[in-house]
């Protein structure tokens, strides 16, 4: 494949960021330009050798690359003045030059030829993708794989590999203004993981059901040599697949499935239609995790890793930065306040990430420790108010939540009024961090939760709890 000068538009994105280290990687000269170009992905990418560009400016159409990637933050928008938001993409569809998008240039130059391994789901898409591509890692296929995060075990969220796998993390979100399929059925997977399926992404789709389509349009992609693993718990995939699957199935996390496991999270055997065969001992808790393995050591088997290899494998697995990661402790008399960062932000993953502390607190004797839950919601769906009922569901399990409510269209205080004083909301960072300075006591651990950077607000706890 000869090379090409791509520059790609939103390359600072965790996607495009990957796809273009992928391109460099692969030979070709890349260069891009986002608003905002800042560390650690403007490091990472100017380490690679990519120049970078701040901003959209129609000027850039001087570099004349052989073709511009389109990352879906790109839009035909205007600013109050009539001005278009992105000039840049204004003069290549006046000039008619050669546009793609992101996944489509993915398809055609990193994934053709491969045996693509495509994980889908609302929630835990990271953290499996990075479980599989480490399993096959383990077992020497040498695979690539792109990855929302960094898994700790590789520390790159991207590589082509030497071998025929290629694990990628495989998003429903829309592909770019221009294509508004999911960015999945570009992949063209010959294993396809489908993790679990509610509704998100409220500002792209309009109802579960319309999400359950994108998913189909996954299924119907997969050759019928073709592997597709699904979680047996969720009645919103059952449905997806009543509409047709042509492939190999294998299911895992109900009593009925292939694949269950039995014994805790962080001890279990793998159990293959009721017989065991392989047990995953290591440091990770909740059961979301346990059926991640599943999905992951079931999706390995397509290529021949037998599960008692795989499941070894994941006694070494090093989890993925920003999960349940710990971010530092401060030191008081009578016990250690811990700080921990994690990327929870749909209200069933923020659930999902708070009892499993709560599990793995009590595992560890800290029965009556507090869990302090600080979240900000940040997300699209979650900015539209969409899902703000379910918030004191989600927070269940904390003892304290504080909320930061910058930003958004609704009024957090008035959603989280069912948790009574139990609920705190802040205006900015600053407010936030002293509220939760002032609450916190020896022994607390404080769980922050975000899909961004959350103004830093883990180091800033950490200076004030210690002063």
């Amino acid at each position: 494949m000869a090379a090409m000068h791509i520059h790609i538009l939103g390359i600072c994105g965790t996607f495009m960021g990957g796809v273009a280290a992928l391109a460099r990687e692969a030979g070709h000269r890349v260069t891009g330009c986002d608003a905002g170009v800042y560390p650690p992905m403007s490091d990472q990418l100017r380490a690679l050798g990519i120049d970078l560009i701040e901003g959209y400016g129609a000027d850039q159409m001087a570099l004349a690359p052989d073709v511009f990637v389109v990352g879906n933050v790109v839009s035909r928008a205007r600013l109050p003045d009539g001005s278009p938001k992105f000039p840049l993409m204004e003069a290549i569809l006046d000039a008619g030059a050669r546009y793609t998008s992101g996944p489509q240039w993915m398809s055609e130059y990193i994934l053709h030829g491969r045996h693509v391994l495509a994980v889908a789901g609302t929630h835990g898409k990271t953290t499996t993708t990075s479980m599989l591509a480490w399993i096959l890692e383990d077992a020497g296929l040498q695979p690539g794989f792109l990855v929302g995060g960094v898994p700790l075990n590789f520390g790159v969220s991207a590589r082509l590999g030497a071998g025929a796998p290629f694990v990628i993390e495989a998003d429903e979100y829309d592909t770019a203004f221009f294509d508004k399929r999911s960015k999945f059925v570009h992949y063209r997977p010959r294993t396809a993981v489908l993790n679990n399926l509610e509704f998100d992404h409220a500002d792209i789709f309009d109802d579960l059901a319309a999400i359950e389509r994108q998913f189909h349009h996954l299924v119907r992609t997969v050759p019928g040599s073709g592997r597709v693993v699904f979680n047996g718990l969720e009645e919103s995939l059952t449905r997806v697949l009543h509409q047709g699957c042509w492939s190999e199935e294998r299911s895992f996390g109900a009593a009925v499935s292939d694949f269950t496991a039995d014994g805790e999270p962080a001890d279990f055997a793998v159990l293959y239609q009721g017989r065991p065969v392989g047990r995953v001992r290591w440091g990770l808790s909740g059961q979301h995790n346990q059926l991640n393995a599943l999905a992951a050591i079931a999706a390995a088997e397509h290529l021949g890793v037998a599960p008692a290899r795989a499941a070894e494998a994941l006694g070494r697995f090093q989890n993925v930065k920003r999960r349940m990661e710990v971010r530092g402790r401060v030191s008081r008399s009578g016990g250690d306040i811990t700080v921990y960062d994690d990327f929870a932000h749909h209200p069933t993953a923020i659930r999902t990430t708070v009892d499993g502390l709560r599990r793995q607190l009590d595992r560890s004797g800290a029965q009556n420790a507090r869990i302090l839950a600080v979240f900000e919601p940040r997300s699209n769906t979650m900015k539209l108010g969409t899902m703000k009922a379910q918030l004191p569901w989600s927070l269940e399990g904390a003892d304290l939540a504080f909320c930061h409510s910058g930003g958004l269209g609704w009024d957090a205080t008035e959603a989280l009024a069912p948790m009574g004083a139990r609920a705190r909301v802040a205006p900015d960072i600053d407010a936030l961090v002293a509220q939760v300075t002032a609450a916190a006591q020896a022994g607390d651990h404080v769980l922050c939760m975000s899909n961004g950077g959350f103004g830093g607000i883990h180091q800033r706890l950490l200076e004030a709890l210690a002063q």
